[in-house]
C-alpha cells in the first residue's frame, strides 16, 4: 500500500472549494480544509468537503489546553477525520486535544514547512533536524496520533516514534514544478518512499487542469509502503 494522498482545498471561494472537493475528492484519501476557507465559512467549509471524501481539518490550534480542547471537541463535532495542533504547545495542551477529540486523529505540528534554520534561528529555535524529532516524541508521548513535518525529517521522526504514528506531510511539489513558498519541499515519491503515511498536495492538484486524473497519476508513480510502515 502507497502513501495516502490529502488534497489541500486552500481557498476562500466555498464555490471554488466545493468544485474542487467534488473533481478530486474520489481519487484522494482526505481533503485538507485550512484556516483560509476555515475562517472564512467556518463549519460550512468542512460540511462541504465531507460531501466528497474525510476532512483533515488543519487549524494548527495553539492555545491553553481548555481553549484547544473545547476547540478540538467542536471540530470532531463537525465532522473532522484528522485535525492539527502545534506541538510546541506542550504535552498538556496535546493531551487535552486528544482526549476531547478520541475518534479524530490529533496531529501535532513540529516545524512549519516555509521555515528553514536561518529562519528558525531568527526567532531564537534550534535546527529542524534538532527540533522536529524532539517535537515529534514529545506529542507522541502526549497522545498525537500522528506528526506533521517536512520530509527531510521522516526517518528522524519515524527513529524516535516507530512505525505506528501517522506521519503527515505537506510541502510535496512533483518534479520539475515551482517550490512557490515552501523552504524544504519533496517529490511525492522522496516522501513516500521515506515512510509518510500521508501526503499533501496543494497546488500540483488544484491548479491541473484534470485534478482527478493529477492524482490518479501520483498515486501511479508513488512505491508501495513497507509492511513495518
Amino acid at each position: 500500500m502507497s502513501a495516502g494522498l490529502i488534497c489541500a482545498l486552500d481557498t476562500a471561494d466555498l464555490g471554488e472549494l466545493t468544485a474542487l472537493a467534488a473533481a478530486v475528492g474520489g481519487e484522494v484519501d482526505l481533503l485538507k480544509v485550512g484556516l483560509e476557507a476555515f475562517a472564512a465559512h467556518g463549519p460550512a467549509a468542512v460540511a462541504a468537503a465531507a460531501e466528497h471524501a474525510p476532512v483533515f481539518l488543519d487549524l494548527k490550534l495553539h492555545d491553553i489546553p481548555t481553549t484547544v480542547a473545547g476547540a478540538a471537541r467542536a471540530a470532531a463535532a463537525h465532522g473532522a477525520a484528522m485535525l492539527t495542533v502545534h506541538a510546541s504547545g506542550g504535552p498538556a495542551m496535546i493531551a487535552a486535544a486528544a482526549e476531547a477529540a478520541p475518534e479524530t486523529t490529533v496531529l501535532a505540528v513540529s516545524v512549519l514547512t516555509s521555515l528553514d534554520d536561518t529562519a528558525l534561528a531568527a526567532v531564537g529555535q534550534p535546527s529542524a533536524a534538532e527540533q522536529v524529532p524532539r517535537l515529534a516524541a514529545l506529542a507522541v508521548g502526549a497522545g498525537a496520533g500522528g506528526l506533521v513535518c517536512a520530509a527531510a525529517e521522516i526517518a528522524a521522526v519515524r527513529a524516535r516514534v516507530g512505525q505506528a504514528p501517522a506521519v503527515v506531510v505537506p510541502g510535496i511539489r512533483p518534479a520539475g514544478t515551482a517550490t512557490d513558498d515552501q523552504a524544504r519541499p519533496a517529490t511525492p515519491e522522496a516522501a513516500a518512499a521515506a515512510g509518510a503515511s500521508h501526503l499533501v498536495l496543494g497546488r500540483a492538484l488544484t491548479r491541473a487542469a484534470d485534478p482527478a486524473a493529477a492524482a490518479r497519476e501520483i498515486r501511479a508513480s508513488l512505491p508501495p509502503r513497507s509492511p513495518t510502515r
